[in-house]
């Protein structure tokens, strides 16, 4: 007997046609935003995670150039990943940079 070329029925067993399901649109920019990533450098390790403009709604200060980093600006928040009292300390202490300041930045050998 040949196959019938007719789609099968929904598994719920009501007679209606079965509505394809449509996929939540990805914001890969959003996905991106909340993963810190680890640096190592000579003066020390830094977990940064970056900061999109859609999601900077604050002011704050950039420690490598002392200007204002002004809302829907894009930039880093660095924190200390080794820092003296523990984790939670390192992560009480994180500073907002703007990207080259951050790149840029002179490292102070000891």
């Amino acid at each position: 007997m040949p196959r019938s070329n007719r789609p099968r029925r929904p598994a719920s067993g009501k007679g209606g046609r079965a509505r394809p399901e449509t996929a939540p649109e990805l914001d890969l920019e959003r996905a991106r935003a909340g993963i810190a990533r680890h640096e190592s450098a000579p003066d020390g390790d830094w977990m940064v995670r970056t900061m999109t403009a859609r999601n900077a709604e604050k002011q704050y200060i950039c420690p490598g150039c002392s200007t204002a980093i002004l809302p829907g600006i894009a930039h880093l928040v660095v924190w200390s990943d080794d820092h003296l009292f523990g984790e939670a300390a390192g992560l009480a202490e994180r500073r907002h940079w703007h990207t080259n300041c951050w790149a840029s930045r002179t490292y102070r050998y000891r």
